[in-house]
């Protein structure tokens, strides 16, 4: 019986620290911007392609 409680107590803390860190992410801003990433991946990096040149000896692949 005595493991229940400490299971429970464990349980309480770990839930605990998971609504304090939903809190603190949703307070910073964490979640604020969610549709940018989903488009990001559509847009090319333009510091990618730079380093891709220097790389290739700047000859387009």
């Amino acid at each position: 019986m005595g493991m229940i409680y400490i299971m429970l107590i464990v349980s309480l803390i770990v839930a605990l620290f998971f609504l304090i860190s939903f809190f603190w992410a949703t307070k910073t801003g964490q979640f604020d911007d969610d549709y940018t990433p989903s488009v990001r991946i559509l847009f090319e990096d333009e510091i990618n392609q730079e380093s891709n040149q220097k790389t290739n000896g700047g000859t387009e692949v």
